[in-house]
């Protein structure tokens, strides 16, 4: 029987590992991409314009279809937009219940430190989400 708990322990414990690794990984991943520049409004534009300007010189498009394709992408940023906005709610439920399966395997000291860590990633996404729009 005890080696049943110590074979559990030791898979709660990678799994808390595990999971802080993934959490730890995401953070440094938005923090280079924030450092980058990547998810900087001016930078993700000016991505955007250098990709049609590209599209616009190797398709050698006429001014008409320069501006039937602007229009096109506009269009279809648009509708990307609404599209995200409309799934966004769909993707907070199971975010949620994980959180609250992972808080539940932790002791108060480590809930503590990951409802700290929660609120920093929400936060930050949050910060993104303003900065898209």
């Amino acid at each position: 029987m005890t080696t049943g708990r110590t074979t559990l322990k030791i898979w709660l414990v990678l799994l808390v590992v595990f999971m802080l690794g993934c959490v730890t990984g995401g953070a440094l991943t938005g923090l280079y991409r924030w450092r980058a520049g990547v998810d900087r409004p001016e930078a993700r534009e000016k991505a955007l314009q250098e990709r049609f300007e590209k599209m616009r010189s190797e398709l050698s498009l006429t001014d008409q279809q320069t501006t039937a394709v602007r229009t096109i992408l506009d269009e279809t940023r648009n509708e990307y937009k609404t599209l995200r906005t409309e799934l966004r709610p769909r993707f907070e439920e199971p975010r949620m219940k994980a959180r609250t399966r992972i808080r539940a395997l932790l002791n108060p000291e480590q809930q503590q430190k990951f409802d700290a860590m929660v609120a920093q990633q929400d936060a930050q996404h949050d910060e993104n989400q303003k900065s898209r729009r």
